[in-house]
């Protein structure tokens, strides 16, 4: 059997698919939110780039989606630290008022 291969010419302007730093950004964005909160500023800063890279033209207009979801989880991710680390801040404080005011009110 003899197979004949077809030159297939390819099309000008072929799509690439979305860029590493897009890909990384939307992982490190669900991680960021899953497992490690502090991933979610590295996806918020990367995000951002890729943002920036696809609008002047330096990137794939591919990774769009995935670079803007990495962007916004990482956004969300961080708010969550700030509220996480104010929350924690409060209970503290709350506990150092009270013990304050009621010595012996905290007993181990």
């Amino acid at each position: 059997m003899n197979e004949e291969k077809k030159d297939v010419p390819e099309a000008k302007g072929a799509q690439q698919g979305a860029s590493t730093k897009a890909i990384v950004a939307l992982v490190l964005g669900i991680l960021g939110l899953a497992f490690c909160p502090p991933t979610a500023i590295v996806a918020w800063i990367l995000g951002k780039q890729e943002l920036n890279a696809i609008a002047r033209g330096e990137s794939s207009p591919q990774g769009r989606g995935m670079a803007k979801a990495g962007f916004i989880l990482g956004i969300i991710g961080t708010v969550l630290i700030v509220l996480w680390i104010i929350f924690g801040a409060g209970i503290m404080g709350h506990f150092a008022v009270r013990s304050a005011v009621t010595p012996g009110a905290i007993s181990y």
